[in-house]
């Protein structure tokens, strides 16, 4: 018995999916040679390819430039309270909104840097906040 499961669980981990592997990694290899990825730890390449999922949002906020605003502007502090109070899934949902993705590149939040900007509308109360995602800036109306 034990030689059949051990037969029969080579067969469906290793034999079943040995030829559409190996296209897979022909493929691959074409576009991404292998030699450029040995030098990363299987977690290393995995934040690489994928980014961040986890974050410290206080150091986000201090990486944040600001133009036609100060940091101690009303309009900034209500801003990060109303953020920091909303819960993790919405704060991603934010960074999406922002970048594009709800991740941040394998670089690291320490290097993640976008603008908050104020579009200077006549009327800001009828202007949403808008994103510039190929340029992480955030207009965010008075």
């Amino acid at each position: 018995r034990k030689e059949y499961v051990d037969l029969y669980v080579n067969y469906e981990f290793n034999k079943s999916v040995q030829k559409p592997f190996e296209d897979f990694m022909q493929g691959f290899l074409r576009g991404c040679p292998a030699r450029n990825w040995k030098m990363f730890f299987p977690k290393e390449l995995q934040v690489l390819l994928q980014g961040h999922e986890t974050f410290d949002w206080h150091l986000l906020e201090e990486n944040v430039t600001y133009t036609q605003y100060r940091k101690s502007d009303q309009t900034i502090r209500n801003f990060w309270t109303v953020f920091h109070k909303l819960p993790e899934e919405k704060k991603k949902m934010f960074l999406a909104f922002l970048s594009g993705s709800d991740r941040i590149t394998g670089y690291g939040l320490e290097y993640f840097r976008f603008c908050i900007e104020d579009p200077q509308e006549e009327n800001p109360d009828e202007v949403c906040p808008y994103a510039s995602t190929c340029n992480l800036i955030l207009f965010l109306p008075r």
